[in-house]
């Protein structure tokens, strides 16, 4: 361990070497670019290799809520995930270390592999909508107290406290009443559909999703079990995805009807989410998205 490591990588190898049963002596701690909340790392000591996430001790709820996403990932047994190793905290920063995957971009044949490996994902179904305990969006407190309905859970779950928090930073008092009409309304896009609680990813954008050799891997979940149409809406919002994913997800799942109506409700939350994460900048789309809705609502 060189010493611009400092003593904080050298209490991580410690935590790794005692999860593990194997000492681990660190010599090489190499930054990796991507992430917009944390640190990330790419740690070696010449034979096994590393990913840790490090971040001020209030991120260790945070990390802990992902190890147990990405354990549930993995546990489904359909798509790559990073294997979580152990997580903890120093004298000044939580930790989170994963195993280390090379990776690179998706391409036709993963997207291909990827969209299937999702609606098999998706076919994993829990007992009501929600999740054993609350995790994050981003850097975002997610409720996920279960709720039989799904309507009822993704108006008071997901929109009501993006809403509540966007009126606190900023966002004008008129559309933040309008965004709590949709919610009073919700019912009207799930007259026709019921869906199935399925397990989610629940971040679901190009940057969670890449190649691990010739699989394709997910990472940096939000899990509960949702709307499997929330996770397809997200994918589509940010775009990135081969359209190989779209195809073959379509081709072992088909999507109802009326998803088109629904994807401006669920990609709702996630752009209230980055107005409350990055500021103003996504306004003006929160405004579009909820006009709509009211619009589709009042027909």
């Amino acid at each position: 361990m060189t010493p611009e490591f400092g003593a904080g990588f050298d209490s991580i190898a410690a935590a790794i070497g005692e999860c593990t049963g194997m000492p681990f002596a660190a010599f090489s701690a190499k930054p990796v670019r991507g992430g917009s909340i944390h640190q990330a790392w790419h740690l070696d000591d010449g034979v096994r290799h590393y990913f840790v996430k490090s971040g001020a001790i209030p991120a260790v709820s945070m990390f802990a809520a992902e190890a147990r996403g990405l354990q549930a990932l993995e546990a489904a047994a359909v798509v790559r995930t990073p294997t979580f190793i152990t997580r903890g905290q120093t004298d000044d920063q939580a930790f989170l270390v994963l195993e280390h995957l090379e990776m690179k971009a998706l391409d036709d044949r993963g997207g291909t592999r990827l969209g299937t490996a999702l609606a098999h994902l998706h076919r994993i179904s829990g007992d009501s909508f929600g999740w054993s305990e609350d995790n994050f969006i981003g850097a975002t407190p997610q409720r996920n107290a279960p709720h039989h309905s799904w309507p009822h859970f993704f108006g008071e779950r997901r929109l009501r406290p993006q809403l509540q928090l966007a009126l606190r930073n900023g966002m004008n008092q008129a559309l933040v009443t309008k965004g709590f009409g949709v919610i009073e309304r919700i019912g009207g896009l799930f007259v026709d559909y019921q869906p199935q609680p399925s397990l989610l990813h629940g971040d679901l954008w190009s940057g969670n999703a890449a190649m691990a050799g010739d699989a394709p891997a997910l990472f940096d979940p939000a899990c509960y079990y949702g709307d499997r149409e929330t996770d397809i809406a997200m994918a589509e919002l940010f775009g990135g995805f081969p359209v190989s994913f779209y195809a073959a997800y379509r081709a072992a799942w088909p999507l109802d009807p009326g998803y088109e109506s629904r994807k401006p409700l669920y990609n709702l939350y996630h752009i209230l989410n980055h107005f409350n994460l990055f500021g103003s900048a996504y306004l003006g789309q929160a405004q579009r998205m909820i006009e709509r809705l009211l619009a589709e609502l009042k027909r």
